[in-house]
This record gives structure tokens, C-alpha cells and sequence, in this order.
């Protein structure tokens, strides 16, 4: 007789059947699946129910007169699952992770025997040259934080930024330095090519005295305007001969540049001279004003004239504002052979007798005289080849340079 297995109750499926050995006709067909404790509450007044709890499947056997397929009807038994079937499954987690410990393990050791032979490797030159580099940073580091510790410096970096805007002037170098670089590839547009005089006008006239006074008045601001003005006067004049500001295709000898040793001289010089002259001035509010300044405005009204008269003159007997026609004798060229270069000069030399200056002002035109002396011999022997005798005649009757009467 085949035996045939009924879970009758569990902890995790509260389930009974109500079985008793008298069953008459439809208590043999009536199977009852509702919950444990209401098949209590139902079946209480059947004397003939019974139930237990157990904690594992017993095996129950059955008369051949209570089988399930004796009903007139088919019973199809469905398997109906009160709870998800527990599932079973090996994982591989642990033999993935001591291949990947291995393999953490050998590139660990590959690593170290790199090291080994690259320290193997080094000289003694090597050694000296790592140790002053890493002593170099270990002191600049020792440096910052002392400097970031100290109560006076905030004191003194709050009381700068408040007068003056350290992050404007500093964006502005920063993007003057890109200007630079994009105009040295020839793709600099209009408003870049004025955003790099800009940067540099506002490192020579404003952040010098800014940071010496700690606020901005007077000839500083004065200057930063009369600067752009000053050098946008061949601008002006591209202008007012073609109709826009572009500089035309023109043959290369006749863009005289010094060697780079001597224009980055000539730069530095320029910048340090106006960082002394605002070291050197009283401060701004000392500065006098009044009738006592006309001198310095009339320097400035000659030092205009004479850069746009120069630059036009020079303009009318020259092709393309570059490449000279003529020997030009007229206007300012009548009394120094160099014109452009002697108001360059006297510009710095305004701003400097305006800030009361005279030791950095006597730099500044020692540093113009050393690179433009160079540029200008360079100049004269390209004119000398050109126009030969013309050139030799108006030398020996303009026999000054940059200063009249003197140099």
C-alpha cells in the first residue's frame, strides 16, 4: 500500500486538517485548508476533531477508502505555495576573491621589485639632487603654513583686499598671459590684443602704488588711461589710412627684433622700474596738486604729439605702415633720428616726475637707452642698405638718437 505524506502543522505553515476514523460520505470529501487557530474557533463542538502541533512532517497512513481520486469529480491538485520555496545555490565568491587577493599580491610584489631595482640605480648625483628637492618642498610647505598661521597676515590680506582687488588684478594677469600666448600664434582677436595691454598697463600703473599705499588716487589712475592712449596710436593710424585696424602682409626684414635675451631685459626692467618708482614716491595723499602738476601736464601733451605725429609721419612715406618708401625728414624726425622710441622714454619719465621718483626715473631711461640703442643700430643698417647715400645724408644732419642735444 503506497503511503502518502500530509504536513499537518509547522511553525512557519499554522495549517491542520480535520481527519476523524467515522466519516461519513461528506466528511470524506471535505478537505479544510483555513488557518489553524479559525479551524480551532469552527471545529470547537466536533468532538471528533482533533488536532497537535508538531515540529516535523508525519507520515500518516491512510485507509484505501480516503484517497483523493474517489470523488465523482477529478480533483486536480494544485500546488499552491504560501510561502517562496527555499532556493539552494554554490557560490564561486570565495575562490573569485582569492584570485583577486592573488593577483593584488603579485602586483604588490612586481611593484616592489621594481623599486628595488630603480633605487639600485641611483647615483650618488641622484641622491644629492632628491634630497635638495624634497628639502626645497618640505621648507616651502613649512613656509605656507607658518604664513597662513600668522594673525598678521590675515590682518594685512584683508586690509589689501579691501582697498585694493588682489582678484581682479590677479584674473587679469592670468588672462593677459593667454592673451599673450594666442597672440603669439598670429589668432588674437581685437578685444584679446586689448585685454593684454590692459593686463600690463594695470601691472605698471595700479597694482604697483595699490600695493605700497593700500587705495588708488590720482596720477595712477591718470596714467592707466594716457598709457592705452599712448600705444594705440598706430592703431589709430591703420585706422585712418585703411579703414580698420589690421596690420597687412609686409616682408619679414623689416620686423627689426632684438635677440630674446634683450626684449625680455627691456620687460623686466620696465616692470621693476615702476614697482621702485611707487616704492620710492611718498605716498599718494602726499602728493601735491594744483598749479604744481602743470608741468606734468604739459609732458604729457608732448609726449602724445609727439608719438602720433612720429607714427603718422613715418606712416604717409611707408608702405603698409611698415616697410619704409622714403627717408622721412619731417615732423618730429627732424630733431632725433628715432622719434617713437625717445616718446616711449618720455612717457615713463612723465609718470615717474609725477610720482616724485627721480632714482627709479633714472633706471627706467638707463634700461630704455641699453635695448633701444640695440634695436636701433639694428634699424639704421637695414636703412643703410636700402637707401645707402639718403640714409648717410640725413645722419650726419640729424645726429641725435633719442634725446635731442644729448643722446
Amino acid at each position: 500500500m503506497e503511503t502518502t505524506s500530509l504536513l499537518l502543522h509547522s511553525k512557519s505553515i499554522p495549517f491542520g486538517f480535520g481527519l476523524s476514523n467515522n466519516c461519513n460520505a461528506y466528511s470524506k470529501k471535505k478537505v479544510s485548508l483555513r488557518h489553524f487557530n479559525e479551524h480551532l474557533q469552527s471545529q470547537r463542538s466536533n468532538p471528533n476533531f482533533f488536532s497537535y502541533r508538531i515540529h516535523k512532517p508525519v507520515k500518516i497512513p491512510l485507509e484505501p477508502t480516503f484517497l483523493l481520486h474517489q470523488s465523482p469529480t477529478p480533483l486536480r491538485l494544485t500546488n499552491t505555495n504560501f510561502l517562496s520555496s527555499v532556493k539552494c545555490s554554490i557560490s564561486s565568491s570565495t575562490s573569485t576573491e582569492t584570485a583577486g587577493n592573488h593577483s593584488r599580491l603579485n602586483s604588490l610584489i612586481n611593484l616592489s621589485i621594481k623599486a628595488k631595482a630603480t633605487l639600485l640605480q641611483l647615483t650618488p648625483i641622484d641622491i644629492i639632487k632628491w634630497s635638495a628637492v624634497f628639502s626645497i618642498v618640505i621648507a616651502a610647505t613649512k613656509w605656507t603654513v607658518n604664513l597662513f598661521l600668522n594673525p598678521f597676515f590675515w590682518m594685512y590680506f584683508s586690509w589689501t583686499w579691501l582697498f585694493w582687488p588682489w582678484l581682479v588684478a590677479i584674473s587679469l594677469a592670468v588672462y593677459g598671459f593667454y592673451c599673450f600666448y594666442k597672440y603669439s600664434l598670429g589668432e588674437a582677436r581685437i578685444f584679446e590684443q586689448l585685454a593684454l595691454v590692459t593686463s600690463i598697463f594695470t601691472w605698471l600703473t595700479l597694482v604697483p602704488p595699490a600695493h605700497f599705499n593700500g587705495y588708488l588716487e590720482g596720477w595712477p589712475f591718470v596714467f592707466f588711461f594716457v598709457y592705452h592712449y599712448f600705444f594705440f596710436f598706430n592703431v589709430s593710424v591703420r585706422k585712418r589710412l585703411y579703414g580698420d585696424y589690421y596690420a597687412r602682409p609686409h616682408d619679414s626684414k623689416w620686423d627689426v627684433s632684438p635677440p630674446k635675451w634683450s626684449r625680455l631685459f627691456f620687460c623686466v626692467g620696465v616692470m621693476v622700474a615702476h614697482w621702485l618708482a611707487a616704492f620710492e614716491g611718498p605716498e599718494l595723499h602726499l602728493v601735491p596738486g594744483g598749479w604744481s602738476n602743470a608741468g606734468i601736464w604739459i609732458l604729457i601733451l608732448l609726449t602724445l604729439l609727439m608719438q602720433y605725429n612720429s607714427t603718422l609721419y613715418l606712416a604717409k612715406y611707408s608702405e603698409k605702415v611698415v616697410v619704409p618708401t622714403a627717408v622721412v625728414q619731417f615732423g618730429p624726425y627732424r630733431w632725433v633720428r628715432h622719434p617713437i622710441y625717445s616718446s616711449t622714454m618720455l612717457l615713463f619719465a612723465t609718470y615717474f616726475i609725477a610720482l616724485r621718483a627721480p632714482l627709479s626715473l633714472l633706471f627706467v631711461i638707463a634700461v630704455c637707452l641699453i635695448y633701444y640703442a640695440q634695436k636701433a643700430k639694428m634699424e639704421e643698417a637695414l636703412m643703410i642698405e636700402n637707401f645707402r647715400e639718403s640714409y648717410l645724408e640725413y645722419m650726419s644732419k640729424v645726429q641725435y638718437k633719442f634725446i635731442p642735444l644729448v643722446y
